[in-house]
């Protein structure tokens, strides 16, 4: 897919072009405007920008967002970009035209709780599940959502259109997770705002808060809020200080020992791809116990190998070409969402 130039066409100072590899000073101040703060990590703001001509959607006319919720376990704001269903369907039909292939949609079921799946939902109570299908040049990618994964709460009810439309919401994200399997190059690593809201209902107070005495003594008293489950150091910005990939590989193993999240551990890989060394680059796989080991060592990541037995079983022996046009990197640079989501297209669609 080619890259194409977003935002203001004519080439204004927002206008986001292919060759760009850092965001200008005028965008910056738009980003910041946006809701973005000082607590966003260079790893985050960069992705951003590789999304968005990726995508081909513009941040400036509110086309996708780079959102930030707070993540106890890193203790700070975490930022990921979010677009809306119609975002996932304009990058869907586009890729579906400049391939050249055919994109319909199979009519949506909706389940109750008895496992009975209905092409109209007419009760007031919400739908268990939705199921979409979409269908890619004659491939068949469907994908079911549950109501329960998914609604945004308020004071333990859901909140805004969820409660109101809850099997609209619902089928939004059986959408969103069908769309990704049909387009995973096109729509990696951005998820619809319908899929994320329930990410708000469950976010937790920033500020420990101190556990009050209760005198029933038949009610416990509760359990004190940890005042950090997540490393003191601050690794993501030791590793963009980093000189070399050797010193955030040392960072990447400090972090994983302090118990710091899967998610926390790729973003600091992904800031070691970009420094230099004379090792090859480090992944979010490498093994955080082992003091000797060297990030890139002969040994294949596990997730290339279950990659390379999916080609291997249905015939495929230019995997590597294959892979490289779809994701533009090679398999050994490839990021475990990447290698998974390759996987999961050869081993073919979710049955009916």
């Amino acid at each position: 897919m080619s890259i194409r130039t977003i935002g203001i066409q004519s080439g204004g100072s927002l206008a986001v072009r292919p060759a760009q590899t850092e965001w200008t000073p005028e965008q910056q101040v738009v980003l910041r405007q946006s809701g973005i703060d000082d607590g966003v990590t260079r790893a985050e703001l960069q992705g951003f920008l590789h999304l968005c001509q990726r995508t081909g959607l513009d941040p400036f006319s509110r086309q996708i967002y780079l959102i930030g919720r707070y993540d106890r376990r890193q203790m700070r704001k975490v930022y990921a970009p979010q677009t809306s269903i119609d975002g996932y369907r304009v990058i869907a039909h586009r890729a579906a035209a400049e391939a050249g292939h055919t994109l319909g949609y199979e009519d949506t079921l909706w389940c109750a709780s008895d496992g009975q799946w209905r092409d109209v939902w007419l009760s007031d109570t919400p739908p268990a599940a939705a199921k979409v299908t979409v269908i890619r040049n004659g491939m068949r990618f469907s994908a079911v959502a549950r109501y329960a994964e998914y609604v945004q709460l308020r004071d333990e009810k859901p909140s805004g259109l969820w409660g109101k439309m809850p099997s609209t919401m619902t089928a939004k994200c059986a959408e969103s997770l069908a769309l990704r399997m049909a387009f995973p190059h096109d729509l990696a690593g951005v998820y619809t705002s319908e899929e994320m809201g329930q990410a708000d209902s469950s976010a937790p107070d920033p500020s420990p808060r101190r556990a009050q005495p209760v005198n029933d003594e038949r009610q416990p008293s509760p359990e004190p809020v940890p005042e950090a489950e997540a490393p003191q150091r601050d690794f993501l910005a030791e590793s963009d200080e980093a000189v070399d990939a050797d010193t955030v590989r040392q960072v990447y193993r400090d972090a994983a020992r302090a118990g710091a999240a899967q998610a926390y551990l790729e973003q600091i890989a992904e800031i070691g791809r970009s420094k230099p060394a004379a090792e090859p680059a480090l992944t979010a796989e490498d093994p955080p116990e082992d003091a000797d080991v060297v990030v890139g060592e002969a040994v294949e990541d596990p997730l290339v190998v279950r990659l390379r037995e999916a080609a291997a079983a249905v015939g495929l022996d230019s995997l590597d070409e294959e892979f490289a046009r779809s994701y533009g990197v090679s398999i050994p640079e490839a990021s475990p969402g990447q290698l998974r989501e390759m996987t999961s297209i050869l081993t073919g669609p979710v049955a009916a």
